[in-house]
């Protein structure tokens, strides 16, 4: 049915009001691989250790509470929330421009020969002249400028949020990377208090036999030289800890302080299984990457504000009020003023400057696409690097924890043969030179598994379908035991791991006896 003659120009307003200038935002279509490099068969699942809150792949209770402390506290995440109010409220001002704006005025004044301020002859008189008057103006947004102004501001605004989760994400890791490499120079600690007694038995017994006639000055000093030497490396990594400490501190938004160890670096503090799901589903999931499509999608609804420059703007302007040559005739029905009219303006010539602007618009465009292309292809950049490094530094470990077996057993073969007399005091300093710095270098391959890990939960998005405000896990961890509580205010080590103790493979001690095959 055709609408009457009289109701063809609000037809045609109401369907002009429903086109929008520019293009329609789709997301750029990006190639991604079927796997991640390094993903162990089977073949990949949509499963992830991304869909796991961060309390439930951190498992240490100690650790959980820094983690708490630095969500509630950290100030990189407070500037973060900052941001996204003032995104919140750029978004409002730029939705209130597609309702009218209502104000009102008034005037009074007093004088002679004037009205409402202005110079008026009247003869001589003096008078007081009113007018009050409530006004409304509105843009009738036909051609969608307003609208993709709104759009590309509600677009900023989510990608402030998308930059508060990655904030949130790298804290997390941030404070669990710091975390277990405090963890690691306190294993570090250990075994240097223990190789320098080792070094300080040694000194003993070739003290013993110099004294007795069948050893020399030599050996002795040999013995006292490597002792002090490693000795030596102790109140570094001292100092180490109290920075590592200190790190940790600030991550949580306090003063430099001790920090509680809730148990030591030891398997079991991640996940054994670790998915990383399908590539694809990062797209969803990275927060960079979700703030960079929002970004993109911002800039694509400033083209549609550029091309709807070249249109006229039109708009209604209304007021209703009272105007009055004197105060006191203001109830008058004569004195009521009223208006209602429309106003249209645009471009004629404009010496190329729309045109320059929908260019830089375009421009705009391209390099936001091309950056989150880019952010696009180096998620899957770290994701690889994670599942690589995960799977090649296993293989490290294994090899590293036969080295460190064998040269425990070169240290014990070559002190009793010592003690016999079947062998010169070079075989026993040798293998004791020998093992230290491979049980460091074994805590430091047991750190590296550590941090791939947080490394690889960070790479794909890990906690994405939690809710921000529930980035806090939902019940408060146990508190940390009171020996645990002061180990923190010294950086000294927990008993099992003083001098005495013995390796196991994975790099901690164990009761001097135990031999690192039979460690529980």
């Amino acid at each position: 049915m055709k609408p009457p003659a009289h109701m063809l120009p609000a037809v045609s307003m109401v369907a002009l009001a429903g086109c929008m200038a520019g293009p329609n935002y789709e997301r750029p279509a990006v190639d991604t691989p079927s796997a991640f490099r390094g993903q162990e068969p089977p073949p990949p699942s949509a499963a992830s250790i991304a869909d796991q809150p961060w309390w439930e792949v951190y498992k240490d209770p100690a650790l959980t509470e820094l983690i708490r402390a630095a969500v509630e506290n950290n100030y990189d995440l407070r500037i973060a929330i900052t941001r996204i109010e003032q995104s919140r409220a750029i978004a409002a001002q730029t939705r209130s421009g597609l309702f009218p704006s209502i104000g009102y005025g008034a005037t009074v004044s007093s004088g002679r020969n004037e009205a409402l301020g202005a110079g008026s002859f009247n003869g001589g008189d003096s008078n007081t002249p009113f007018f009050g008057a409530l006004s409304a103006a509105w843009e009738l947004d036909i051609w969608g400028r307003i609208r993709r102004l709104n759009e590309a501001a509600l677009a900023q605004y989510l990608a402030s949020r998308e930059a508060r989760r990655a904030v949130l994400l790298t804290l997390v890791s941030d404070v669990a990377q710091a975390y277990f490499e405090l963890l690691e120079l306190d294993l570090e600690l250990s075994i240097a208090k223990r190789t320098a007694g080792s070094f300080g038995e040694s000194l003993r017994i070739f003290t013993l036999r110099r004294e007795g006639g069948t050893a020399s000055n030599l050996e002795t000093a040999r013995a006292e030289a490597a002792m002090t030497s490693t000795a030596a490396s102790i109140p570094d990594i001292e100092r180490q800890i109290a920075l590592k400490e200190n790190q940790i501190s600030v991550l949580c938004g306090r003063p430099p302080a001790g920090v509680a160890r809730g148990s030591e670096l030891l398997d079991g503090l991640l996940p054994a299984d670790v998915p990383a799901g399908l590539p694809a589903s990062l797209l969803d999931r990275r927060p960079d990457i979700r703030e960079a499509e929002q970004d993109l999608r911002a800039a694509n609804a400033q083209i549609g504000v550029s091309i709807a420059d070249y249109f006229p703007r039109i708009g209604l302007t209304a007021f209703f009020g009272k105007v009055s040559p004197e105060i006191g005739m203001i109830t008058d029905g004569a004195t009521t003023a009223w208006s209602v009219a429309a106003t249209a303006s645009g471009p004629i010539f404009t010496a190329g400057r729309l045109t320059a602007q929908l260019e830089q618009a375009r421009a705009v465009w391209q390099q936001v696409a091309l950056r989150y292309e880019q952010t696009v292809l180096t998620s899957l950049r770290e994701v690889s690097d994670s599942l690589v490094s995960r799977d090649k530094l296993r293989g490290v470990r294994q090899e590293q924890a036969r080295a460190v077996q064998a040269y425990e057993q070169a240290v014990k073969v070559s002190m009793q043969r010592y003690v016999a007399g079947k062998s010169s005091y070079y075989e026993v300093l040798e293998a004791q030179q020998q093992l230290f710095p491979e049980e460091i270098a074994l805590a430091r391959t047991r750190l590296g598994q550590l941090v791939t890990d947080v490394s690889l939960y960070k790479a794909l998005g890990g906690g994405w379908n939690v809710p921000t405000e529930d980035w806090g896990p939902p019940t408060r961890p146990p508190p940390v035991p009171p020996d645990l509580a002061r180990r923190s205010k010294t950086g000294s080590p927990p008993p099992a791991e003083r001098a005495g103790a013995a390796p196991r493979e994975d790099g901690a001690r164990a009761p001097l006896g135990i031999s690192s095959g039979s460690a529980p």
